[in-house]
């Protein structure tokens, strides 16, 4: 019954159907490039995926990315949060100004913001030197990693936070409002709730952006290393033979991981 509704469909949407193959070659390149490396190392290479598993070195190295990740994604939102809800709500001048800052991780190499983390963070710089003052050091640090990995992943979340304050209509506030809730509870029982399938979908995308990073964090923090480090190490002293296993534990941890996270977004909140 399902296929003969598809059929059904794809017969009255011709156009439909011919943009879905076009738009279904940049899939197969995506999947052709995973199931290549992942097939030569699964079926290939067992053995050396065997021994990555029983290394410690890969599995701290994986668990401090998914982690510091986690971190710049909690910190994106307690801080994003806020700033989506202005932008969604108020126009000021300077708005577009800020709009234009809140992207520019997602426009310079990453390379270059790395470069510029650390002349900010370091150890002698001004702001680094007071916070190792305090006890937080971010140069080859885990701070320095939750630091670069903010800085590139938190557009993803803000814009998509914004776009979900934008889409619900500010007359239920002014409503909830009139009938005596204060300004902060209609945000928290109002517009937060209604908002939050994009707040969820923008951590998934900041969290995964994280997972991803590796230009920004190898310039600030090269120790301890996340996985990305720990792949392009080894891919220099031992080739794909050393890296290839690690590469494919870490897509097949990131796409479980992924798709858990899909799978709970799409859930009736």
């Amino acid at each position: 019954m399902r296929y003969v509704e598809i059929t059904n469909s794809m017969r009255k949407n011709p156009l439909s159907c011919i943009f879905f193959l076009i738009g279904l070659v940049i899939i197969l390149f995506v999947v052709a490039t995973l199931f290549n490396l992942i097939f030569k190392t699964l079926f290939l290479n067992m053995e050396g995926f065997r021994d990555i598993l029983n290394d410690p070195a890969v599995i701290s190295s994986i668990w401090l990315t998914m982690y510091t990740s986690f971190l710049a994604t909690l910190i994106a939102m307690v801080l994003g949060i806020p700033l989506a809800y202005v932008l969604a709500r108020h126009d000021f001048f300077g708005k577009q100004i800020i709009e234009s800052f809140i992207d520019i991780p997602v426009i310079i190499p990453h390379t270059v913001a790395g470069i510029a983390l650390f002349s900010l963070l370091m150890k002698r710089g001004a702001i680094g030197g007071f916070f190792e003052s305090i006890g937080i050091v971010f140069q080859d640090s885990m701070w320095g990693i939750v630091a670069a990995m903010l800085f590139v992943s938190y557009p993803f979340f803000v814009n998509a936070a914004k776009d979900g304050f934008a889409s619900v209509n500010p007359n239920l506030e002014k409503v909830a409002r009139t009938l005596g809730a204060s300004q902060s509870h209609a945000f928290f029982h109002v517009t937060l709730p209604l908002s939050v399938r994009h707040i969820v979908s923008g951590a998934i995308m900041s969290w995964a952006r994280g997972v991803s990073e590796f230009g920004a964090v190898v310039v600030i923090a090269y120790y301890p290393m996340i996985a990305s480090t720990l792949i392009l190490y080894r891919f220099n002293t031992g080739g794909l033979a050393e890296s290839q296993p690690i590469a494919v534990l870490l897509i097949i941890m990131c796409f479980i991981t992924f798709l858990a996270f899909r799978l709970a977004s799409k859930k009736k909140w």
